[in-house]
């Protein structure tokens, strides 16, 4: 339950106090008088949007207070997050809002900064806000299906749980399937490049890396064997026989001749013989194998083929694997290592299938007892909603909800649809596209009434739920919000007198246009800038009510305006008395969670 709400520099509202009772409190005024942005201000404290009109124009700060009363589930989630106590029996929300390029904030709760998931977990403890534009979003099915799961409780909850996780489950097994797949695919892929190299590099039949250049030179011998053969020829002769007779061993000869007989008469010629008597026999060696190298030396032109054949070879299979012969045989050893592993099969595709399969069939398998439970809180909630729109003068309405099958998805395989009849003998249709303003407004009063009594939260917001309507609607609408107001604190901006009436608490918002000077304004002289406009808020006596609904109803406080907002007042009496029995038979769970009474007078008050 709400119990105060403070706030400062925030919209128009320059300070503001408020303090709120249990059951029904009801927000009046003029078109544009700052209703909403009081309630726009609770939703800013529990983290709700905001924007740069959210800060007064002329400060660089704003600030906004929420305390609500301490229900038990309050205190487990202060003590899961490990946020202490201010007070046995409030728990504080703040906002701090500051100007710049962008309007940054810092939420707190009991003065403990916290962040935007564990804010939304609180917003959904504390408060339910219904604003106008909510009659638009009845439509859609993701809401209708939220509506739905939160009407089942909390086994609906769970099983939908269990789907979630099953669902993830399920996407896993098949993400590793097609990621096996797609893997079996490139496997298959290299598998055939590896075998294709495999297959070129083993009919090339490397094995010597200096094989290209040994090849070189054999081409170049082939290539010129007769200069070769000539060549040595002329060698042989030069070193051991010609015509001549100045070969290089006779000239040799004639010298070791000369030494040996020099020798006979000094010895000291010995070491310059034994030189030449070496170099005569090297030269004639020389001879020999040249001779040996020339008879050798033949054309072979089928040879010199094969070998320029295989320097072509081996030369595109360096272009393609080398740069060089060495790098080549490398590559030839990492293709076969590569052949062997991609060889293997590991974990198979079968059995990724098998595995998909499996949790598939567990998925539907959850997804059908969640719908199950769905279609039982289906048929409690037809029965439920139409018996609480009857009051709402929609005495024949018809209302189901249907369940239609869709793939299964994290939320369960059903498509939830609230098809929806105001009129006999008109067909069900889809909400949207029958319901009327008036009627989508007291669909969802009749829907938050139903859902109320399942859902623990303490306050209700209601943003003029009751617009498009008037006479017996309206009236219908009051005693409604007020059977509500019996289980939860229930908030309520209204137009309609005849709601009002049944406020157990009555606030009057109003624009007022102040003297308050803004930054810089007594410098430059400008009385324009001296004006401001502000929100301001009184709560009503019971006096002041009469000339609040006198307003409302007539818009003087004329003699018979008055009579008219005293016949109001005794008429929501009467509504009162007749209201609270049928409250009662609503439901355990409704009248379990209702607030207890306000411990102090409350009261409003405004600051200048």
């Amino acid at each position: 339950m709400l119990i105060s709400l403070q706030i400062e520099n925030f919209a128009l509202i320059d300070r503001l106090e408020l303090d709120f009772s249990a059951g029904l409190n009801v927000l009046t005024g003029e078109t544009g008088a700052g209703k909403s942005i009081i309630l726009d201000a609770l939703d800013a404290a529990l983290g709700g949007k905001v924007g740069s009109r959210s800060i007064r124009t002329g400060a660089d700060r704003a600030s906004i207070e929420a305390t609500f009363k301490l229900a038990p589930d309050l205190r487990l989630w202060l003590e899961s997050e490990e946020i202490d106590l201010l007070d046995e029996e409030a728990i504080v929300c703040s906002r701090e809002l500051t100007a710049g390029k962008s309007v940054r904030s810092r939420s707190r709760v009991n003065g403990v900064l916290v962040n935007k998931q564990q804010m939304d977990a609180l917003y959904e403890k504390l408060v339910e806000i219904t604003a106008q534009g909510q009659t638009v979003q009845l439509g859609q099915p993701g809401l209708q299906r939220s509506w739905l799961d939160g009407f089942g409780g909390a086994d609906l909850i769970a099983q939908r749980e269990k789907v979630a996780t099953a669902f993830a489950s399920a996407q896993q097994a098949l993400q590793a399937l097609e990621k096996r797949r797609q893997f079996e695919q490139q496997r298959l892929q290299q598998l055939d490049l590896f075998e294709y190299q495999a297959k070129e590099l083993s009919e090339a039949d490397l094995s010597d890396p200096d094989e290209l250049t040994n090849l070189e030179q054999e081409r170049q011998r082939l290539s010129h064997s007769v200069e070769l053969q000539q060549q040595s020829y002329e060698v042989f002769q030069a070193l051991y026989q010609n015509d001549s007779g100045k070969a290089a061993s006779d000239l040799l000869g004639q010298a070791e001749n000369v030494l040996t007989d020099m020798l006979r008469f000094d010895e000291q010629v010995q070491p310059i013989l034994d030189m030449v008597s070496s170099a005569l026999a090297d030269i004639q060696e020389a001879s020999r194998e040249i001779s040996a190298y020339g008879d050798g030396l033949e054309t072979d032109p089928e040879r010199l083929q094969e070998v320029e054949a295989r320097i072509v070879q081996l030369k595109q299979i360096i272009r393609k694997y080398g740069p060089t012969l060495a790098d080549a045989i490398a590559f030839n050893e990492k293709v076969q290592r590569e052949l062997a592993e991609l060889s293997g099969t590991g974990q198979s595709i079968e059995v990724l299938e098998e595995q998909y399969d499996k949790r598939q069939a567990e998925l539907v398998a959850q997804c059908a007892k969640l719908t199950k439970l769905r279609r039982e809180a289906a048929r409690s909630l037809e029965a439920l909603l139409i018996r609480e729109l009857k009051p709402l003068a929609m005495e024949k309405v018809q209302f189901e909800v249907q369940i239609d099958p869709i793939a299964p998805a994290a939320h369960g395989a059903d498509r939830i649809t609230f098809v929806f009849s105001p009129n006999p003998g008109e067909p069900l249709q889809p909400l949207n596209a029958i319901a009327s303003g008036g009627e989508m407004s007291r669909f969802l009063l009749a829907l938050k009434a139903c859902l109320s009594q399942v859902d623990a939260i303490g306050t209700m917001v209601f943003d003029e739920i009751d617009v498009g309507v008037s006479g017996r609607v309206a009236q219908a609408i009051a005693e409604k919000l007020y059977q509500l107001s019996l289980s939860h604190q229930v908030l309520c901006v209204t137009h309609q007198p005849i709601v009002a009436a049944m406020a157990d608490s009555h606030f009057h918002v109003d624009k007022q246009v102040i003297d308050q000077p803004r930054n810089g304004s007594q410098a430059n002289g400008s009385k324009a800038d001296d004006v401001r406009t502000v929100v301001r808020v009184r709560q009503l006596d019971e006096s002041d009510r009469r000339e609040e609904l006198a307003q409302i109803a007539g818009g003087r406080s004329a003699q018979e305006a008055i009579a008219f907002a005293e016949s109001l007042l005794t008429q929501a009496a009467n509504a009162r008395l007749t209201t609270a029995p049928a409250a009662n038979t609503v439901g355990q769970s409704a009248s379990q969670s209702a607030p207890p009474a306000a411990t102090k007078k409350t009261k409003a008050r405004s600051k200048k």
